[in-house]
């Protein structure tokens, strides 16, 4: 590994993959930016303070570059598998956005190859590291034991590549998306998922769904409401989570909490800071390299999101049936 900082080879430079090159060149002293590759790498790489970073047209001549300490892949899931075959074999730790792969076999098989070969695996379920989300966490020894968390999140429909829809496995707006939502059930409740009911506008491969209505279940008793929805307007995401002990709503837009106890005690918080989430999770990540720890979200919680969304999509095509969630860990 480089002396003072960590050389990062970037796999993706889209949108969402420009805005991780714009913070690892910028606002990351522990980073190094050595190359990055996309799919046309005849376009070169026009960010200001890179000029001398390599640009490939192949993932594997990427990760094979000794100046490349560790790898982030920001590409479409479809993709995920076989780098993470080969950064595990290049024995480099790796970052990899959220979802951590279209099917849960896939995903499944990353973290067992990781795992087995000792290689850190870290997802980038970003919104964890949002300020209003981990305010909300907070509140979990308060509330008391957890019973119902109903959850709101719309994005707005935008235009995409001919090939998206396939790089997501024909899949839509809750691998995209909701996904997310699948992720913080775990993360506020601290309990598993065991069965789902989800209901869709169209059912993948015919179409990618842009609506899904989910009821789900955890180990520990909470009922879980979650609606996931592509909208033409503004995007919107709140959540309302309460225990025995209280409750508390959150809405992670607006940057907005309130919370009511029990003891008849309320708050109101419209403080909170903005989040920069992308920049927080590859911190993150790079700490975890640099120190040695275990990665904060780990290949496992990625894995873990997308074998609920895989019970999803089986309960949809079985008209909203109840579905158990297979953990295989």
């Amino acid at each position: 590994m480089n002396r003072d900082r960590i050389g990062v080879g970037l796999i993706g430079v889209g949108r969402h993959g420009a805005r991780y090159a714009q913070h690892l060149v910028h606002d990351l002293p522990l980073a190094s930016l050595q190359a990055v590759c996309r799919r046309h790498p005849e376009q070169g790489f026009q960010l200001p303070g890179a000029e001398s970073v390599t640009v490939y047209g192949e993932a594997q001549a990427l990760i094979a570059d000794p100046s490349v300490d560790a790898i982030v892949v920001v590409t479409p899931p479809l993709y995920s598998l076989e780098i993470c075959r080969l950064a595990v074999q290049a024995r480099k730790p790796l970052l990899v956005e959220k979802p951590l792969a279209t099917t849960a076999t896939d995903a499944r098989t990353m973290v067992t190859l990781a795992y087995d070969a000792g290689i850190p695996l870290m997802t980038a379920q970003t919104l964890r590291f949002d300020k209003t989300i981990q305010h909300m966490k907070c509140f979990q020894s308060s509330l008391g034991r957890s019973l119902e968390l109903d959850a709101v999140f719309q994005i707005e429909i935008r235009k995409t590549a001919p090939d998206h829809v396939a790089g997501y496995g024909k899949r839509g707006a809750l691998l995209e998306i909701g996904v997310h939502m699948l992720d913080l059930v775990r993360f506020l409740t601290g309990e598993e998922v065991q069965a789902v009911r989800c209901t869709m506008d169209h059912i993948p491969p015919i179409a990618p769904e842009r609506m899904a209505s989910i009821h789900l279940t955890t180990t520990g008793g909470t009922i879980c409401r979650i609606e996931i929805t592509r909208v033409v307007d503004a995007r919107a995401g709140r959540a309302l989570w309460v225990g025995s002990q209280g409750r508390v709503e959150a809405d992670w837009m607006r940057r907005r909490i309130c919370v009511e106890m029990s003891s008849g005690e309320k708050t109101a918080d419209i403080d909170i800071p903005p989040s920069l989430t992308v920049l927080d999770t590859l911190s993150a990540f790079l700490q975890a390299v640099e120190d040695g720890t275990p990665m904060p979200i780990t290949g496992e919680d990625g894995c873990r999101a997308v074998e609920i969304a895989e019970a999803c999509y089986q309960s949809a095509q079985l008209g909203g049936a109840l579905v158990s969630v297979d953990r295989e860990a």
